[in-house]
């Protein structure tokens, strides 16, 4: 099978070395050739998020048109907390949620032992990117996510499914508390915080950790925010698919409306947080007031924005992505607010909301 260029059928495609030691990209070009018994035209890297992972754009010559391969890196152990395992494979999640009518991409093929998965291309077009395009539409796509999660969540655990076997647990908090105290409370006190005042947010986030575990258990995608919904289109009815759900795992019913409804990326309104939160509640699988669902709600907020804020900056500071420091204003802002929402649930929250208004609203 020949890999042709756009230019001539005959002229072998010029492939630039990848960043990626594991897979060079004319291997990944190689595998994708063999895998879908078609030539290939060309291939392109997709830029990178916060993740180490590689994604490339794969054009073929005859009918899909492309394909997105996606490329396992070695892991940095620092992004999870120390003794826990690293997230397992895609697969079979992936394929579990879309056997129950989860909106995920289809897979074209693959191969563990290699790093690299193939699937339908669903575009680039995220939902933080086609807001901003068709703005008209932004509370339309977002109660649509929103009233898929009670599906999400009444998918039947599978004990070969490693994600029904992962928690939001202590470990996870603290890991969160630590990022945060190390990271975050120095850009609103000005220096390092001191040994009490982490001792402060690890004893909070301990504290909305018990909380955590008191509640239902659910399925969670776990990062279930705007760069990782891709849309067909900028139009009302587009379709929507979820990407990067390897870091899947059971969590209380309310931790992807966190992450959907506090992106940092593409905050909702609250009048509209508060609409959703109301509605979602009477459709979820649990029986939760809506009074505990939105105490849980901001409860976690805090620890989940309070590590988005601390990741922002680590990839500023660490790996030279210094365009994330322009999500802080807006972190910091709904850190405030839930902040004040849970300072009277215990005296842990009140001192942490102290540190917590200390964080700037502005771009220093």
């Amino acid at each position: 099978m020949q890999i042709v260029s756009p230019a001539s059928q005959n002229a072998p495609m010029t492939v630039p070395p990848s960043s990626d030691p594991r897979m060079p990209r004319a291997a990944v070009a190689a595998f994708a050739a063999e895998c879908l018994e078609s030539d290939i035209v060309s291939i392109e890297e997709i830029p990178a998020g916060l993740g180490l992972r590689r994604f490339y754009r794969i054009h073929l010559r005859g009918a899909p048109g492309s394909v997105i391969a996606r490329v396992e890196a070695a892991e940095d152990p620092a992004g999870r907390p120390a003794n826990t395992a690293p997230e397992p494979p895609l697969e079979p999640l992936r394929s579990y949620l879309e056997q129950h009518g989860l909106p995920v991409p289809h897979r074209l093929g693959g191969d563990a032992n290699l790093g690299i998965e193939l699937h339908e291309d669903c575009g680039d077009l995220t939902l933080e990117r086609a807001a901003a395009l068709a703005p008209e539409h932004r509370t339309r796509w977002t109660r649509r996510v929103v009233d898929t999660l009670p599906h999400l969540q009444s998918v039947p655990a599978d004990p070969a499914i490693p994600a029904f076997g992962r928690h939001l647990d202590e470990a996870l908090f603290l890991y969160k508390a630590e990022l945060f105290q190390q990271w975050s409370l120095p850009t609103g006190l000005g220096r390092p915080a001191t040994p009490g005042e982490a001792t402060v947010v690890r004893e909070a986030f301990l504290w909305i950790a018990r909380s955590a575990a008191d509640a239902p258990q659910r399925l969670a995608h776990r990062d279930l925010q705007s760069r990782n919904l891709l849309l067909s289109a900028p139009t009302a009815n587009a379709r929507i698919t979820w990407i990067d759900l390897q870091g899947a795992f059971l969590a209380p019913p309310e931790y992807d409306l966190v992450c959907l409804l506090r992106d940092s990326y593409l905050p909702t309104p609250e009048p509209e947080v508060d609409t959703l939160l109301r509605d979602v509640a009477a459709a979820l699988p649990d029986v939760i007031q809506p009074s505990t669902l939105r105490r849980r709600f901001d409860l976690l907020t805090l620890t989940r924005k309070g590590k988005d804020h601390a990741r922002f900056l680590v990839a500023a500071t660490t790996r030279g992505q210094t365009a994330e420091l322009a999500h802080l204003p807006a972190t910091a802002r709904m850190l405030h607010r839930a902040a004040e929402a849970c300072a009277g649930f215990a005296p842990e929250l009140s001192r942490l909301a102290d540190l917590i208004q200390t964080l700037p609203e502005h771009a220093s």
